[in-house]
């Protein structure tokens, strides 16, 4: 006699569901909110290293560090957000093209950037990120769900960090 269980059943319609204590619309929700976020980190991180790549001029190698710094930071991101949204039981992201569809961090594919403004660039799109990730964060507290809420506030941190870095670096005296 086959299993008729709701749980049986809820696991061959999705079975990357991990079981937890959140509710489908949360789970729902922070699922959604976390993978537009790893699809933002994963554009902040691809453009990161594009300028990071292509710096020049007299601050090159500080620059260059900065940014190797910052991209290693980013990319870390990554697979903690990812996971935290298998671990609600959710998907993640499939691929470049999901990301793609889902990131608000603009690609730059210009042939040149001067510094200033590679530096300018990254720290306004960390203060989206950071903005994005407050976002999620209010979604995570108003499901109650407090471990990804206390992932974010370390990211909150750490991105606030490189605009303020990013900031200093471009401020005229």
């Amino acid at each position: 006699m086959p299993d008729t269980t709701t749980a049986a059943k809820a696991h061959r319609k999705a079975p990357l569901t991990t079981p937890t204590g959140l509710g489908d619309n949360a789970r729902r929700d922070i699922t959604a909110a976390l993978n537009a976020l790893v699809a933002d980190v994963f554009a902040l991180y691809l453009k990161t290293k594009n300028f990071h790549w292509h710096m020049s001029g007299p601050h090159f190698r500080d620059y260059h560090l900065l940014l190797d710094e910052h991209g290693d930071q980013i990319f870390e991101m990554t697979d903690v957000l990812a996971e935290r949204a298998r671990k609600l039981g959710g998907v993640t992201l499939h691929s470049i093209g999901e990301i793609s569809r889902l990131q608000r961090i603009q690609d730059n594919d210009a042939d040149f950037v001067t510094p200033e403004d590679m530096l300018s660039e990254l720290r306004e799109d960390n203060e989206a990120l950071i903005a994005s990730m407050r976002s999620t964060h209010d979604i995570c507290e108003e499901e109650n769900d407090v471990a990804t809420a206390s992932l974010l506030e370390n990211y909150i941190d750490e991105a606030e960090r490189r605009a303020w870095f990013l900031f200093e670096s471009t401020r005229k005296m």
